[in-house]
């Protein structure tokens, strides 16, 4: 019971943050945010299919589509939004078809692989437990890498824009540490095989992101500035005292 209730509130805080994100890209149009809300409906759709595997006891293709969402395509998404936000559009169209393509031959990896049955569907299966290696490395090689953009973004963030934007600087070392506990999560269920745990984490996580992002996309206050010294008054009797005819 403790598990379902964990799951379902890992699943409503990914969506609701999946669906605010996505009304301010519809206001915006800015693309990391089209991003951001991509990777968090990743998250969401992750924590569903924990959520039905919990109350239902987990499946093969429940552990499929768990594994293809929250283990491979989602923190590469997420990074795509570190490239749009800090290397702008070009850079960040061309990690977006990278990523895209990467994620639909992942997905036909995961739905056509090889799979051993599940022991024990109470208990949330690990990947070496299920696959072969090719979808266990498309997950190592997923999350790894997407992680470094993010954490790169991070540090390259923190360095240059120290001076200059430090809110934009603070919301990509908060995006990274988001990650790092989605990672923990990940962690959490591969090596201790805590499913409680990775719900917390995984609700967590998506909200230390969403505080990020809305960090990055704050529009900073402008500084006041000082108040103009008064003008002189003006002396009509000075104006007036020249010579008369």
């Amino acid at each position: 019971m403790t598990e379902s209730a964990l799951a379902a509130g890992a699943t409503l805080v990914a969506v609701a943050f999946a669906m605010s994100t996505f009304e301010r890209w519809l206001a915006g149009r800015r693309r990391h945010e089209l991003a951001w809300a991509s990777a968090l409906a990743l998250f969401a759709a992750g924590a569903v299919c924990l959520w039905v595997g919990v109350g239902t006891g987990w499946t093969i293709p429940v552990f499929r589509a768990f594994y293809l969402f929250g283990a491979i395509v989602n923190v590469p998404v997420l990074a795509v939004g570190t490239v749009y936000l800090l290397g702008g559009r070009g850079p960040g169209n061309r990690a977006a078809l990278g990523v895209t393509a990467f994620a639909f031959f992942a997905a036909g990896v995961i739905i056509s692989a090889p799979a051993h049955a599940i022991v024990d569907g109470t208990k949330l299966p690990q990947g070496s437990d299920i696959f072969e290696a090719l979808p266990r490395v498309l997950a190592a090689v997923a999350s790894g890498g997407g992680a470094l953009v993010v954490l790169g973004g991070a540090a390259w963030s923190a360095w240059k824009l120290r001076s200059t934007q430090r809110q934009r600087m603070w919301a990509n070392v908060v995006i990274a540490a988001g990650t790092l506990v989605l990672g923990a999560s990940g962690l959490l269920n591969s090596v201790l095989g805590q499913m409680e745990a990775f719900a917390v984490t995984l609700a967590v996580g998506v909200s230390v992101l969403y505080a990020g992002f809305l960090l990055a996309v704050r529009t900073p206050r402008p500084r006041a500035r000082p108040a103009a010294p008064a003008a002189a008054p003006s002396r009509p009797d000075l104006v007036e005292s020249g010579p008369r005819s």
